[in-house]
């Protein structure tokens, strides 16, 4: 009977795990953590957002610079055939007021419950508390146990699917970088993705604004012409962050990359510049600047706050009205790696093969935020990990195939 090692107990791990278990195949997974799947579970402690109910041009479209080559797999297995796999685990699915999708329950340990179970009986073992640490002389895995015992392991076929670099604490460190690179496996820089970002506010905006939403706004990046990312955005003492600000992380990433990121917030989307000149001619003489921008256009205090970042404001409505639309706010940086939801980077697409085999090591796959793709919130990142676990372990059974 072949064997195959799946290094990385998160959800591009395990659903790999769990198809070459279905095939027939002995699968050991080996995690560094105490418990599997630890950055799953923490996904679902507010909700488990496991997909998305949007179109698949649209959701294609998340994946940016990604999406054509994850479309394959995104077919293979996307967002109805995972709905399907919850149900199968006695968790339907409903969409939400947003288009999200999340699980009956709402939250992930009912779900993982049921899937550990499942796995348990395919007869995959689960090793837990195993550090991988590279490649021994003949190919074989290295581990490292939590009491300092060191192991050799060889298998038919190998998966790994050690995440990203964010939530270190959770088990996805990054250190699988260091021993790929000396492989020669070419490994983009693991950066921060889906994080908040770094603004020099006035003291007296972090003082009093910190953790105030600003409602119902559009964000985009200056010069890069990516379209506008709409929602909630939420002020922070150092910074911004939220669903918008994710949204458009690859762009700010390139403007950082070139040496300046100017976010532009357009307070009032609904609204044109025309309109809101119109609104704005309607100040009353004894208005102050707060009452006029509250009454004529419905601007809050934060937003209100947010404009007189900028400097001093302007008392023509036209320029007010632009001001409005497009206020700008210098990103200094986005917070460190260890803040992130996800990452950005990883092993290049050119490294693999349409069924994720390292073109450099035959018999080795790779899944999930391991290879060099982003997504925002909002059920991508659950759903490419998923599906590139899937093509994975499909890759993973054909090579075990032709190997007989």
């Amino acid at each position: 009977m072949s064997t195959a090692a799946v290094v990385g107990g998160g959800p591009a791990g395990l659903v790999a795990a769990e198809l070459l278990a279905r095939a027939g195949v002995t699968v050991t997974v080996f995690d560094r953590m105490p418990s599997v799947p630890r950055k799953f579970l923490l996904a679902g402690h507010g909700g488990l957002n496991i997909t998305h109910s949007e179109d698949r041009d649209a959701f294609l479209r998340r994946y940016g610079r990604s999406a054509d080559v994850l479309a394959p797999m995104l077919d293979r297995f996307g967002p109805a055939d995972l709905r399907a796999w919850c149900d199968g685990l006695g968790e339907p699915t409903f969409v939400g007021t947003s288009g999200r999708v999340f699980p009956r329950s709402f939250r992930a340990n009912p779900l993982v419950r049921a899937w550990l179970a499942r796995l348990d009986e395919l007869g995959v073992r689960i090793e837990r508390r195993h550090r991988w640490t590279g490649w021994a002389q003949d190919g074989g895995l290295l581990f490292a146990e939590d009491g300092g015992a060191e192991r050799t392991i060889t298998s038919d076929a190998v998966v790994f699917a050690l995440g990203g670099a964010s939530w270190p604490q959770l088990g996805s460190d990054g250190e699988w970088v260091v021993p790929f690179a000396e492989r020669d496996v070419t490994v983009a820089p693991l950066l921060p993705a889906n994080v908040g970002l770094r603004v020099a506010w006035s003291e007296i905006f972090a003082d009093r604004f910190a953790g105030t939403p600003l409602k119902n706004v559009a964000l985009t990046v200056r010069g890069t012409g990516v379209p506008a990312a709409r929602g909630d955005a939420m002020t922070t003492r150092t910074g911004i962050e939220g669903g918008p600000v994710y949204a458009i992380g690859a762009a700010i990433h390139d403007a950082l990359a070139r040496g300046r990121c100017v976010l532009e917030i357009d307070l009032r989307p609904d609204l044109s510049v025309d309109e809101l000149t119109v609104r704005l001619r309607r100040r009353r003489p004894k208005d102050s600047v707060a009452n006029w921008l509250r009454r004529s256009v419905g601007l809050d205090a934060v937003a209100v706050a947010l404009l007189r970042e900028t400097g001093s404001l302007p008392s023509e409505p036209e320029a007010m009205a632009d001001l409005i639309t497009s206020v700008p706010v210098q990103v200094d940086a986005t917070m460190p790696i260890e803040r992130a939801i996800s990452t950005a980077g990883g092993i290049a697409w050119s490294e693999v093969d349409d069924t994720l085999m390292l073109r450099r090591i035959p018999g080795t796959f790779v899944a999930g935020e391991m290879l060099d793709w982003q997504a925002p919130t909002g059920g991508y990142l659950l759903q490419a990990s998923f599906s590139t676990g899937v093509v994975a372990a499909q890759g993973a059974l054909a090579w075990l195939d032709s190997a007989r």
